[in-house]
């Protein structure tokens, strides 16, 4: 089975030779297999196209993909956005008692789904000139388990709810306090018990307008759990939380799936494995299709999805496997000092950090943990010189590059002349082509107006802009923020492959526990009251780093005996016990 796909948001015919329509052989035999359409764009005949490949290597903004699927798929569309649009094949079924997590990159269709499961969006069935038709949806599914969800769905009989991806955008929908816009959802009595469980009672009375990202996470996920339904849909739950906050969300979605349909999409790994009961993953190309493999339990999903290879469909999703140590990296880092620090005070009204007397050495990746609002990115700032402390000091001749926490758009160009202004002629040299814009993915996002990228492409671009600037130190403030499970991966290879290879250094900020595991050497542990005191020491070895802690959050891993990947132990249960009784709470 082919299928042809324009990504149209690559195509420029105005910048082309209408390559693809005067290579296509077909086109050159006088059959019609390619016309340019009203917009001055390709229209491919997936029934008439041979499958050449040719118009895919001449066009010269890659943006038509020619695809060959398994002829499984056949009859197995969902939904097709248009003519040579993106489509979507299979469902996932949302089952009652059971937490079903979907997992996968960006851009292939997991939004979508939810969309079609929540009642958002009817299939189409790829009947994409009509809109969706509930009578053809249920007439495909007729005698399945997804016909007796969708009839339910399409009658009206149950009602859905979703958080949504983006909760950064939510101040602009709701106005008012936190308690106005909860309390019109309390039905049953149930904010006091929400808000505490969530820890958010303490911004009930504040402007949603002047909540951070992690605080507006907690009131999106509050809001959907006051609302009265009977299938819950979760967009990227963790995103902004710290692992303490990731896991307490985990427990409570956990806890709602006992009794209700629950589906989750999450890119954090270790708490997709602590939360969801069975796992579908996705795979396919970003913009042109995705397909939804069969349900399994979720250790297995997961160590599927890192293997990089589907047994029962005899599908590779990736090129390589990702592999986890079992054990720390040495403890015994013999480089000197590149940045020195004494013992580091610095005062906010109502905040303040100490920082314990440390070093980073050369050549060391020194990752920093912790909660959130205990001061790791005010720490970031005083190494990169923005921020003075108010007492003490920092000493080493080193120059910095920095990446933000936040990020903000505003340059007025395109990525292409953003990373010229940053990089330099370094721009167009071999090792940050190779090592960092091709491994990021950012050929294709050279020509777009930075303004107009996704949260995930403008961290991409941002991790691309601080890698790529000379400097002693890259300090990188969470760069898994809108990367999904690969990219993530992926981007900590890139910080880790350039700074060995430039034999530099760097500290990374991040909550993603098997990124922080990927990438660091050492760590910086950060403790305290969450916007009143912070404390860090370090760096420290991995080990004492990751005790301390896990001891502070109450938190025990332990690891995949086929993967090496860490896992949440449930708290009180045996090897929870046994890890605490030894103090190894990561590495047991």
């Amino acid at each position: 089975m082919r299928i042809a796909v324009l990504l149209r948001d690559r195509c420029q015919p105005k910048r082309c030779g209408a390559e693809c329509l005067h290579y296509c052989p077909p086109v050159r035999t006088g059959t019609e297999t390619i016309v340019m359409g009203t917009s001055d764009k390709p229209v491919i005949s997936e029934e008439l196209c041979v499958g050449c490949g040719i118009c895919v290597h001449k066009c010269p903004f890659e943006a038509i993909k020619i695809i060959g699927l398994p002829r499984e798929l056949e009859g197995e569309m969902v939904h097709q956005y248009g003519k040579n649009a993106f489509r979507l094949y299979r469902l996932p079924v949302p089952m009652k008692g059971q937490v079903i997590g979907l997992l996968g990159p960006n851009g292939i269709g997991k939004t979508t789904a939810i969309s079609m499961l929540s009642g958002e969006l009817v299939p189409n069935l790829g009947e994409y000139e009509s809109e969706g038709d509930w009578d053809k949806v249920l007439d495909k599914y007729a005698g399945t388990e997804m016909h007796d969800y969708l009839e339910l769905l399409a009658d009206g009989s149950i009602i859905t709810t979703m958080k949504p991806q983006y909760v950064d955008k939510l101040p602009a929908a709701h106005k008012g306090e936190v308690k106005e816009l909860l309390g019109r959802l309390d039905r049953d009595g149930r904010l006091d018990e929400v808000a505490t469980r969530l820890a958010i009672s303490g911004v009930l009375t504040r402007d949603l307008k002047k909540l951070s990202g992690g605080e507006l996470q907690r009131v999106a996920i509050a809001a959907v759990l006051l609302k009265d339904a009977d299938v819950y849909f979760f967009d990227e739950p963790s995103s902004y939380l710290d692992i303490y906050q990731r896991l307490e969300v985990a427990k409570v979605i956990q806890e709602l799936g006992n009794e209700e349909r629950v589906v989750v999409i999450e890119h954090d790994l270790a708490v997709m494995d602590f939360l969801a009961d069975l796992v579908h993953i996705m795979y396919g190309t970003e913009g042109a299709y995705g397909v939804i493999a069969q349900p399994r339990p979720v250790r297995a999903a997961i160590n599927t999805y890192l293997e990089g290879y589907l047994r029962e469909e005899n599908i590779r999703i990736r090129d390589s496997e990702i592999k986890f140590e079992a054990r720390p990296p040495r403890s015994d880092w013999l480089s000197e000092p590149l940045i020195e620090f004494t013992e580091l005070r610095k005062r906010f009204k109502g905040f303040s950090l100490s920082v314990g007397k440390g070093a980073i050495k050369k050549g060391e990746v020194v990752g920093a943990v912790g909660p959130n609002a205990t001061g790791k990115t005010t720490f970031v700032k005083v190494l990169a010189g923005e921020v003075s402390p108010t007492a003490g000091s920092v000493s080493g001749q080193a120059s910095v590059s920095h990446k933000p926490q936040y990020i903000k758009p505003d340059f007025g160009g395109t990525v292409r002349e953003m990373l010229y202004d940053a990089v330099g002629k370094d721009f167009d040299s071999g090792f940050f082509q190779a090592e960092i814009a091709n491994p990021l993915s950012l050929k294709h996002l050279l020509d777009n107006d930075v303004k107009n990228l996704s949260g995930g492409e403008l961290q991409r671009v941002a991790i691309a802009e601080c890698l790529g600037k000379q400097a002693d130190i890259y300090l990188i403030d969470e760069p898994s923020a809108y990367l999904d499970s690969s990219q993530r991966m992926t981007a900590s290879k890139t910080i880790r492959r350039v700074v060995e290879k430039l034999g530099k250094s760097a500290l990374v900020v991040d909550h993603d526990v098997y990124m922080v595991d990927l990438i660091s050497d050492s760590l910086m542990v950060f403790s305290g009251e969450a916007s009143r005191k912070g404390k860090a020491v370090g760096p420290v070895d991995m080990r004492d780093g990751m005790n301390t802690f896990l001891r502070d959050v109450d938190i025990t891993f332990r690891r995949d005996h086929e993967t090496h990947r860490p896992r949440i132990n449930k708290k009180g249960s045996r090897l929870d016990r046994e890890q605490k009784a030894k103090g190894e709470f990561y590495y047991g």
